[in-house]
């Protein structure tokens, strides 16, 4: 059974709460049961937090351990070097997503520091971004 992990960064607790025009209605554990229920062959956790460091010490946790980190940074993919290091220094490939498509939004979300160290991104296809991120783990190219 694969072990794969999500890793939520700032403000994505609120899902389901913040700017539905964008994010939609679910919150991420409503959205996390359904995932959970149909990949019953893997075994997926997820972790969240809106403080840097604790993203950071979870990559290290997950980086030696699991098959697969979906990673999403939120808005520390523009301003941490910090996690991009944390990418670069794991074993566990990493696929970073994006619940908005980042491209369409301000110039400062156009750059990532993840993105050179990560498997791949995928950006812009709602909470089904994580659900291509499994897929990208289990059906490699």
């Amino acid at each position: 059974m694969k072990k794969i992990i999500i890793i939520n960064g700032p403000n994505l607790n609120l899902l389901g709460k913040r700017e539905p025009q964008i994010y939609g209605s679910l919150t991420f554990n409503e959205f996390f049961e359904t995932i959970k229920e149909k990949y019953p062959n893997v075994s997926l956790e997820h972790f969240q937090s809106n403080i840097e460091g604790e993203i950071i010490d979870k990559l290290h946790e997950a980086g030696f351990s699991y098959e697969g980190i979906i990673l999403n940074a939120a808005a520390y993919t523009h301003t941490s070097v910090g996690i991009g290091d944390a990418v670069a220094g794991i074993e566990t490939p990493v696929v970073e997503v994006h619940i908005s498509n980042t491209f369409n939004r301000e110039d400062f979300r156009h750059q990532s520091f993840v993105a050179p160290h990560a498997k791949g991104i995928i950006v812009g296809f709602g909470l089904q971004s994580y659900e291509l991120g499994i897929q990208s783990f289990l059906n490699p190219l």
